[in-house]
């Protein structure tokens, strides 16, 4: 065998193992890709859950707190602007100015009593919290899955073949706004009565 016909073979072996190793790469970003697809649907789901709640909840506390239009005119824009919203990013950011609009309106609650004590409004509430919960949820396991392909993707030599297949980083994430790092507390308990003051001396 001369030495010509070795070197075709050598090459032919290596073109062969590189092609297999971009295969196999595609198709782990392929599978990748489709979780983050998937887990983003779940984080979609519940954020849309909670739109389909705010007017409810809104519209309740306008019975007690009409001349809060601002703060109501804020959820009205941030909740449009999360509805038609196309992309995650738009979505996410739409959400970071909903988040605040609801802390504003959850802050009112304490300047009405009654409303603190109306049915309607106690079980709307603990909905939101609940899908609150369930958004904190999917969000993390949404940012983790997005993690775990933007890590595969930017790996060597992983990025090259994900360049060839026209797969790229996506930095899609959602992050914690100062918003979110002071949410209101908002207490609906009866605050405690105040502790009896001692007799003076005499």
């Amino acid at each position: 065998m001369n030495k010509g016909l070795i070197a075709i073979i050598v090459v032919v072996l290596i073109a062969l193992l590189a092609f297999g190793q971009y295969v196999g790469v595609r198709n782990t970003l392929v599978t990748k890709n489709e979780a983050v697809k998937a887990s983003w649907s779940q984080v979609d789901i519940v954020l849309q859950r909670r739109a389909d709640l705010i007017p409810n909840l809104v519209e309740t506390v306008k019975g007690f707190a009409q001349q809060e239009q601002t703060v109501f005119g804020d959820i009205a824009k941030a909740r449009s602007a999360l509805l038609s919203a196309g992309t995650p990013q738009d979505k996410i950011a739409a959400n970071q100015q909903l988040d605040g609009a609801l802390g504003r309106l959850l802050l009112i609650v304490e300047n009405y009593p009654q409303l603190k004590s109306n049915e309607n409004f106690l079980r709307l509430q603990d909905e939101l919290a609940g899908t609150e919960n369930r958004i904190a949820v999917e969000r993390k396991r949404y940012n983790d899955t997005l993690q775990d392909y933007d890590t595969y993707i930017q790996k060597f030599p992983n990025n090259i073949y994900a360049g060839w297949a026209g797969f790229k980083p996506n930095e899609a994430y959602f992050a914690a706004t100062d918003q979110s790092r002071q949410v209101p507390k908002v207490n609906f308990a009866t605050p405690p009565a105040p502790a009896p003051q001692p007799a003076p001396a005499k």
